[in-house]
Formats: C-alpha cells, sequence, structure tokens
C-alpha cells in the first residue's frame, strides 16, 4: 500500500479489498482505534441484523402461507371426495386423484387429514407443514432414507381450542344473536381468562 513519503506500508490486504484480521479494529498492533474503521464495521452489523430481522419475517409468512394452502386444499378435497363417491362410487375416488391432482395420493390424504383435524389453521401459527404433520401424527416420509419421523401430540390447549371452534360454528333452531349472546354469557370468564395475553405488547425477535 502506497503511503505519502512513497514508503510501502507492509500491512497484509485480501484478494478483495477486505480488511485483514490484524487490520480489524479490536485487532490493531499500535492499540489505536480507527474510528472509520469502527463505523464501516457497525455500519455492515446493523445492515446485516435487519437483512436477518427481514429474512425471517419472510420466512415465518412463507411457512403460514404454505400451511395455509395445504389446509385449504384439504377442505376442497374433502369435499370433492364426497362429491365423487356419491356420483361414481367409492372405488372412484383413487382414479379421479390419478386423473385430476398433480401430487400423490398420499399427499392429497396428507391434506385431507389435516383439514379434518384442525378447525382453523391459524392456531399453527409460524409452524412448518411438516411440523404440524408430525404434531398431528400424520405420517410423512422422512427426509433421508431409514429415518422415521417423529410423532408428537399437539398441546391440550390447542387441541380444547380446535374442538371449541368447531362447536361454535354449531347454531341451534336460535337466531344468530340470540345465539351470540348465549356464546357471550357462556365464555366470558374464559375471555376474562385469555384477554391480557393478547393485549400485552408482542414478543420481539431477533
Amino acid at each position: 500500500m502506497k503511503t505519502n513519503d512513497d514508503s510501502f506500508s507492509t500491512e497484509p490486504v485480501a484478494a478483495n479489498g477486505a480488511l485483514t484480521r490484524d487490520q480489524s479494529p479490536g485487532n490493531r498492533k499500535d492499540g489505536a482505534t480507527n474510528p472509520v474503521l469502527v463505523n464501516t464495521v457497525v455500519a455492515e452489523i446493523n445492515r446485516l441484523h435487519e437483512e436477518a430481522r427481514k429474512c425471517s419475517f419472510v420466512a415465518r409468512e412463507a411457512l403460514h402461507e404454505a400451511l395455509a394452502a395445504a389446509w385449504r386444499a384439504g377442505q376442497l378435497l374433502l369435499a370433492e371426495k364426497k362429491r365423487v363417491r356419491h356420483r361414481m362410487g367409492p372405488g372412484a375416488w383413487l382414479l379421479w386423484l390419478q386423473a385430476n391432482f398433480r401430487g400423490t395420493p398420499r399427499t392429497a390424504q396428507r391434506y385431507m387429514k389435516l383439514a379434518q383435524c384442525v378447525a382453523d389453521v391459524d392456531f399453527l401459527q409460524g409452524m412448518s407443514l411438516r411440523q404440524t404433520y408430525a404434531r398431528l401424527g400424520i405420517a410423512t416420509e422422512p427426509k433421508t432414507p431409514g429415518k422415521c419421523p417423529l410423532i408428537h401430540q399437539l398441546p391440550p390447549y390447542v387441541v380444547l381450542a380446535n374442538k371449541l371452534v368447531r362447536a361454535l360454528k354449531r347454531r341451534p333452531g336460535t337466531t344468530i344473536e340470540e345465539q351470540r349472546e348465549a356464546y357471550r354469557r357462556d365464555l366470558r370468564a374464559l375471555y376474562e381468562k385469555i384477554r391480557p395475553w393478547f393485549e400485552s405488547a408482542p414478543y420481539k425477535t431477533l
């Protein structure tokens, strides 16, 4: 590196122009700190931090979108299966899948099982499709040969929440307003219990 007095510095420089280990602010041999280098490193740290936050958010959104798409596909497949079996008999469903569905029959079965087990897919926010299958006990092909998928159970509160959502969709022979009033009266204690959890400040990641 050329200096003002035409002498050459012996400090090593990486091929791509980046700082070497000895040139970083924390490794100055003379004990001095270069403000320019410090500001550059700090700016790069913060840039990478923001990039990590953005990528993490996009990844979480993509996971939920994939889960929601599979869940909705399962609902449609269940409805179509009922229609096909009613019109053409039980044995026609597999033929219908082979002729119309671009995935495998096992994939269709997993989608339908997901739709049957989960009343509201928002209860599984933040989970991947494979994690959801494992929690629900839905068999999947292992990522590597010889490994069997782990079977987990959904937390009890999620199971109960799903049952509650399904129950709330059943309306007896009463008007909508009467049913809503009954829900507000009967579920008041539960609402007061869980309301603080949703009104508190959201947990910050990264």
